[in-house]
């Protein structure tokens, strides 16, 4: 009989201090996130040092909350996964520091995880992975396609060239004077306006699965902006709607394409935009007839969070990856 595994999950790659501890990889005992949300809003995003400042005084306490909401006490725990990157580098010294301190402590296992490997695992939540499949990755600093023929391997197919998709929306949003966090109040908008203006997509080469949303986020400016010049007024709901459109379109359709050339078995979407309603309604009509079952995490788990982090140390655990004391926060960290 095989005995279980629970693994402790640290994430503080950005915004968010969170603690969990997952069983075997797939059931989720406990999951602590503390925003910072409120903090940040005035500023009208995210400012590191801030965001550093407040992982090192709520580690402790999400930390407590973790084993307390779990009932499980550090006996019970055989490893300890934390993010290392990518991220802001102040944000993930915390989590990296806080975790080698209780694996030096607690004289358990350390595994360093990616964070999109994070985002891709939060999916096995819903349902176990059939490969090969196809995973979307769609944040504030990811737009990518990477092909995965079994655990813990990663092919990226298909990258942003220049802004990610999140990138795009949250710059949009600011122009469009739309209270932080950006994303969320343009797709709430999108869902009351019209496409009726026609903005670009971005298709790149016929036979590319990268993207480029910078040209349409330039459009998007230069329409508010020429609309301001000559004093007329546009309809946010109807900007929101045509924006949204065509980054719909594009991730849709460059998903799609990807599937059907490498006959993946699933088709998972990770990342904090996967939360989108607009991106999520497209993909299940699109992949709804097709032989490729689509899997998106539910909206809790779309954004950032420990759970997916222990989900993802549970596969490099039990595949036997270790790491040692110089483990590092690494902002630019490769997916591989």
């Amino acid at each position: 009989m095989k005995r279980d595994n629970y693994i402790l999950g640290i994430e503080t790659s950005c915004d968010e201090t969170a603690v969990a501890i997952v069983k075997n990889g797939r059931e989720i005992i406990s999951n602590v996130v503390a925003s910072q949300i409120d903090s940040h809003k005035r500023f009208g995003g995210v400012v590191p040092e801030v965001a550093s400042r407040h992982h090192v005084e709520q580690i402790t306490i999400v930390l407590e909350e973790a084993f307390k909401e779990a009932n499980m006490t550090w006996e019970q725990v055989d490893a300890i996964s934390v993010t290392e990157g990518p991220g802001l580098v102040g944000a993930l010294l915390v989590g990296v520091n806080a975790g080698k301190a209780l694996a030096f402590a607690k004289q358990k296992p350390l595994v360093g995880v990616h964070h999109i490997a994070g985002h891709i695992y939060a999916n096995r939540f819903e349902r176990e992975f059939e490969f090969p499949l196809l995973a979307l990755i769609v944040s504030g600093g990811h737009t990518e396609l990477v092909l995965m023929n079994e655990h813990g391997s990663y092919e990226l197919i298909g990258e942003t060239r220049d802004d990610a998709a999140g990138e795009a929306y949250d710059k949009v949003a600011r122009m469009l004077e739309l209270p932080y966090p950006g994303g969320p109040q343009i797709d709430r908008l999108a869902a009351e306006g019209e496409e009726s203006i026609e903005f670009p997509r971005a298709w790149l080469e016929n036979d590319s699965f990268d993207f480029s949303f910078s040209g349409l986020k330039s459009s998007v400016i230069n329409t508010i902006h020429n609309a301001t010049q000559r004093g007329e007024s546009l309809n946010k709901e109807d900007i929101a709607a045509s924006f949204q459109a065509s980054v719909v379109d594009v991730l849709t359709a460059k998903t799609y394409k990807a599937a059907q050339k490498y006959n993946v078995r699933q088709v998972i979407v990770a990342g904090g935009v996967a939360a989108n309603q607009g991106l999520r309604k497209a993909l299940e009509t699109k992949f709804g007839s097709t032989h490729s079952p689509l899997l998106i995490p539910p909206i809790n788990l779309c954004t950032d969070n420990a759970a997916m982090i222990a989900a993802a140390g549970f596969v490099a655990y039990k595949q036997g990856e270790r790491s040692g004391w110089d483990l590092n926060a690494n902002p630019s960290l490769v997916l591989n």
